[in-house]
């Protein structure tokens, strides 16, 4: 119990001490709240008190910004005050000691005239914006005058050596020394073009074209496009005029093609071949690049300064294709015809590459027409050929009875178009010598292709039949022909020969070429048995008469018989005198056969040694056995020299003479 009761009195003294410091703590804590509340009422009329002041301090402080910002708006102005008049005296200085300066300080000018423009309320901007626009005029029209002299100044012709060391290799003019006679430089030339690259010359120096672009800029940001453009045109045309000039191209109307010779219009028809290629790749190409470079950024003033600058010149070379297309035709012209056409379709792709514009719609127009035009005449050649081989009316014949000319020149016509492997070759490397300009263009896949694409669809196999079913006509009117100047001999044995001999021409060289894949075996092997029927009929009427004289029976005058070489043996009834006058017969015969025969001419050595072959085949054995047979009765008697004239091997030796085109000599 006494342990419980100290334990209470202890937890009274505790109870009692710790209300004791509660009270305390309160005391502290209203004294707090006293002194705290009279520092805020201090502080309210401590800021109360304040407040002007600070009122008057941001005043201050604005006041000061505003000069600071004024301060900075008079030097900014007084700075463009004091550009304006260094940039005035490059101005007047003019832009010839430092063009890219002059550039700088326009566009200077045109920066102050911005500067002034938006600055308001300043009474000194509108007289300071006049007078920098009455610079910038002044600074436009000098401009416009350094653009003038400074393209002048690099506008040059361009030389046609230069012109030619931009070519390949295989299409530079040939020389003396390097000149090939072999045809290697041909055949060179035809695996070249499929690799071919041409290198465009600087028409201006690249370092000056970056001047010319800026001053053009200048130029049209002052509304001076139209100067510009004139002043352009009028140097750029002008150069590029002289430049084809110098190459040789000159303007050519259908009168002055008409006046010319032939080999004179052949070489300027290579020639312009050669021009066409050279400016359409070289000059038009490199202009178009001056152009670009010039009016960067400016796509309708580029298009319509280049079609401006080449509108003369194109026109100048197309008029000459369509003199030619439009000239009187004639057979010869065929395959300048096919050169010109095939150069219009090799430059097609380039040409609406450069003149893609809608300005240069005339020029692409143009050259379509013209390649459509060289087309047309090209196929109304042939027809036209055909009907000049059927109506030639050359009186003039062969009076040997060998090939006649019409029918080597139709022959050449025709192989010309087929027989393409060594004939074509050879007549690039011709035109190549003869020219000395420059490899002529076309390879002998270049004349294929460009028959095809005349005749029809080169996929559709249709080319092939219509050249076909031409070149038949062709030489059906050739046929034709030569049936009606067979018809000027009196003699019908030289009748004969001279259509065998033609007809033969005509078969060989058709074998020998590509046309024989096109006309057929069966025309090959028809037309041999027509050069056959001819050679028999030579034989009937040359022989058959001296033959019946060898006969015993030869009493019935043209029969074919005797011409089998079959003789009667039977003597039975036949005196000297018979058998005399059959010698004289056969000798008088046989020289005057001997005398013409041997001026006839028959060119082809093979069917010459047929021809006398099958003439001694028949003869010979008929004249061995009737002599044989009835010379002992001559013999014996007086003179029998003037009668047995010739031996068989006398015979054997003059039918060697026969068909050589030469004088007889007498027995």
């Amino acid at each position: 119990m006494a342990s419980y009761a100290v334990v209470m009195e202890n937890l009274k003294e505790r109870s009692e001490f710790m209300n004791e410091s509660m009270q305390k703590s309160q005391t502290i804590t209203d004294n707090m709240i006293s002194i705290l509340g009279s520092f805020d009422h201090r502080l309210s009329a401590l800021e109360t008190a304040m407040r002007p002041t600070q009122i008057r301090t941001h005043s201050i402080r604005k006041a000061h910004e505003n000069i600071d910002k004024t301060l900075k708006v008079a030097e900014s102005i007084l700075g463009q005050f004091d550009l304006a008049r260094q940039t005035e005296a490059k101005i007047l200085r003019g832009p010839h000691e430092d063009l890219e300066s002059y550039l700088e300080a326009v566009n200077q000018l045109r920066s102050i005239v911005k500067f002034f423009s938006s600055t308001k309320g300043l009474k000194s901007s509108i007289g300071m914006i006049n007078h920098i626009s009455s610079l910038l005029a002044k600074s436009v029209l000098k401009l416009e005058e350094e653009f003038r002299q400074l393209l002048n100044l690099y506008s040059k012709p361009v030389e046609p050596d230069r012109l030619f060391d931009c070519l390949p290799q295989s299409l530079r003019p040939s020389t003396g020394s390097d000149s090939k006679g072999d045809g290697a430089g041909a055949k060179e030339h035809q695996r070249s073009l499929e690799t071919v690259v041409y290198h465009p010359p600087d028409l201006i120096p690249p370092r000056i074209l970056p001047l010319l672009h800026d001053l053009a800029q200048q130029m049209i940001q002052a509304g001076h496009q139209q100067q510009l453009y004139t002043i352009y045109n009028e140097i750029r045309s002008l150069v590029m005029e002289q430049s084809l000039k110098k190459l040789g191209v000159e303007r050519l109307g259908k009168e002055d093609v008409q006046k010319m010779q032939w080999e004179v219009l052949e070489a300027k028809i290579g020639n312009w071949i050669h021009y066409m290629r050279i400016s359409v790749r070289l000059l038009f190409a490199a202009e178009k690049k001056v152009s670009d470079q010039i009016f960067e950024g400016q796509d309708s003033l580029r298009d319509q300064c280049f079609a401006e600058v080449t509108g003369n010149s194109v026109a100048v070379l197309l008029s000459f294709g369509e003199a030619i297309a439009k000239s009187k035709r004639s057979p010869e012209k065929l395959f300048v015809l096919l050169d010109m056409y095939e150069i219009m379709r090799e430059l097609q792709s380039e040409m609406d590459n450069i003149f893609g514009s809608q300005y240069c719609s005339e020029m692409r127009e143009a050259a379509i027409v013209l390649t459509n035009r060289l087309a047309e005449t090209a196929q109304e050649t042939f027809v036209d050929f055909e009907e000049a081989v059927e109506k030639d009316a050359t009186k003039t014949a062969v009076l040997d009875g060998t090939v006649h000319p019409l029918t080597s020149y139709v022959i050449n016509y025709v192989k010309f178009l087929f027989d393409l492997s060594d004939l074509v070759e050879l007549y690039i490397l011709f035109k190549a010598l003869q020219y000395r300009s420059q490899y002529y263009p076309l390879t002998v896949d270049s004349y294929q292709s460009t028959l095809k694409q005349l005749f029809g669809d080169a996929d559709d196999g249709n080319s092939k039949d219509q050249l076909g079913v031409i070149t038949t006509r062709i030489l059906q009117a050739l046929q034709s022909n030569l049936d009606g100047k067979s018809k000027q001999y009196k003699d019908p044995a030289l009748t004969q020969l001279f259509l065998m001999n033609n007809i033969h021409y005509i078969v060989r060289s058709v074998r020998r070429s590509e046309a024989k894949d096109v006309l057929g075996d069966d025309w090959v092997q028809i037309h041999r048995r027509v050069v056959q029927q001819h050679a028999n009929q030579y034989k009937r009427i040359s022989w058959s008469k001296i033959l019946q004289t060898l006969s015993v029976q030869g009493a019935s005058p043209g029969g074919n018989s005797s011409f089998t070489g079959e003789v009667v043996s039977n003597n039975t009834g036949i005196s000297r005198s018979t058998v005399k006058d059959r010698f004289k017969t056969f000798n008088m015969l046989f020289e005057e056969i001997h005398q013409r025969q041997s001026q006839w001419t028959v060119p082809d050595s093979e069917l010459r040694e047929s021809l006398r072959l099958a003439v001694a085949e028949v003869l010979l054995p008929a004249y061995r056995s009737f002599a044989k047979r009835f010379g002992p009765m001559i013999e014996g008697g007086k003179n029998p020299q003037k009668y047995i004239r010739y031996t068989p091997e006398d015979l054997e030796r003059m039918l060697a003479e026969f068909f050589e085109g030469k004088n007889w000599k007498g027995p």
